[in-house]
């Protein structure tokens, strides 16, 4: 019952099998709801964003049933539902089990797992082995119900794409070997060819769990420094004998989300398409169209840590499949160029959906909009910043006085503008486009 609790309660069906840690754990799930100012909210883990066109269709049925009918993605390429009624969570867990997406209750909220989006389209290694021997490692360990919520592994094959999001795991391949990256740092460990690589970042993970037993950190970054340090010793205790030791190569400080358009496009067909969400919030129209392209041409959607869809084709008769796909998708409203106004444009729920935010920073967004800026821009409702982005951005967060811009290079933050615009909506708009620009 969510009346039960003030941020958020297990379902009627939530296992409960692993005691919250001090504060608890507030983070959504399916069987654990959030309550929101405009409903409940279930946020669905969508492994590597992977979906089939059937269970597309079960997550928009699951919308239109128990929600407000629209889907909501997240920056780790999962799905939200919102507006739900309190009383939904049994009939919301058995239609998402029905569909293959929710495949152990004791470990829905641990399966946040992204994966580059267009790992085996162009060439690169195809990362589908990792995806399906890590969710099934994770389901199948007793330890990693523990994981929070928060906690994210990353599957990168070589691009640098999200292994540029600080993931807790990551794997890398790299030619015939794997590296595997903690926490965000600048040293990796190398594991042999014929190692198992899912094996070895779930073996990593417990290695954290173990290490944050005392702390009650929730992820790698917020360990206790001592701890922090320590860790790359354990996991490679844990991995075992095969791996190296830690060898020094930076994490790439600038995620590179997959350009809205045609991708792997050749003289006879193009392997995939790639469109933006304006938001992340898809209607139901949209999401019905989506679903339609995937089942006409792949039969899979995967969504972006981005906010955004890649559809595999392949797509054919040259590039006019491609083209003609895209130019339905640009008139139902979604990105698919880089010239749209809407590119790089992000935002939390804001006013109405959240009690906690001072202003409707959708709006906002939506009147600021205008030719597309050099860097991403991110509003935020309040101090929390919930689900803004990494690497170089623009910082947009509402005061009470006003508004607060900074530009964000990763870890440093430069001194940040006031701008107290009062009800003069054309100002914030110049004051956030000189700072995209």
């Amino acid at each position: 019952m969510l009346a039960a609790m003030p941020d958020s309660a297990p379902s009627p069906v939530s296992p409960g099998g692993v005691p919250p840690r001090a504060g608890g754990d507030a983070c959504p799930g399916t069987l654990r709801l959030h309550r929101a100012d405009d409903g409940a909210l279930a946020r669905v883990r969508v492994p590597g964003g992977v979906l089939t066109a059937d269970q597309a269709d079960a997550l928009l049925a699951a919308a239109a049933r128990f929600g407000d009918g629209e889907l909501h993605l997240t920056s780790r390429g999962n799905v939200q539902l919102r507006g739900l009624g309190t009383e939904c969570g049994g009939e919301l867990a058995g239609l998402l089990s029905a569909a293959g997406l929710l495949p152990s209750a004791a470990h829905e909220r641990a399966r946040n797992i992204v994966a580059s989006p267009l790992a085996g389209l162009d060439g690169s290694p195809v990362l589908r082995t990792w995806l399906t021997g890590l969710d099934r490692l994770v389901c199948g360990s007793p330890a990693a119900a523990a994981l929070s919520g928060r906690f994210l592994f990353a599957l990168d094959d070589g691009r640098g794409d999200v292994d540029a999001l600080g993931a807790d795991v990551t794997l890398i391949a790299e030619g015939p070997d794997v590296l595997l990256r903690i926490g965000g740092a600048d040293e990796v460990f190398r594991l042999p060819p014929a190692s198992d690589a899912p094996r070895a970042a779930l073996l990593a993970a417990e290695a954290f769990l173990r290490a944050a037993r005392d702390s009650g950190a929730w992820r790698v970054k917020d360990l206790p420094d001592d701890v922090r340090t320590a860790l790359p010793g354990e996991v490679a205790r844990a991995v075992g004998a095969a791996v190296t030791a830690p060898v020094h190569r930076p994490r790439p400080r600038k995620p590179a989300a997959p350009a809205p358009g045609a991708h792997g496009s050749t003289a006879a067909t193009s392997t995939a398409i790639s469109v933006d969400v304006p938001l992340g919030r898809l209607v139901p129209g949209q999401w019905r169209l989506l679903t339609e392209t995937a089942r006409r041409y792949g039969g899979e959607l995967r969504l972006t840590p981005w906010r955004g869809v890649v559809l595999p084709g392949p797509f054919g008769r040259g590039q006019d499949e491609a083209a003609e796909a895209l130019r339905t998708l640009d008139a139902a409203g979604l990105i698919t160029g880089p010239g749209s106004p809407w590119t790089g444009v992000g935002a939390c729920i804001g006013r109405p959906g959240c009690a906690k935010a001072l202003a409707d920073v959708r709006a906002e967004a939506g009147a600021a909009v205008g030719p597309a800026g050099r860097l991403p821009v991110y509003w935020s409702g309040c101090e929390r910043r919930c689900g803004h982005p990494h690497g170089e951005w623009i910082d947009v967060v509402v005061t009470p006085d006003g508004h607060r811009i900074s530009h964000v290079r990763g870890e440093r933050r430069d001194p940040p503008t006031a701008v107290t615009v009062g009800n003069d909506p054309a100002a914030l708009a110049a004051a956030v486009a000189a700072a995209r620009a």
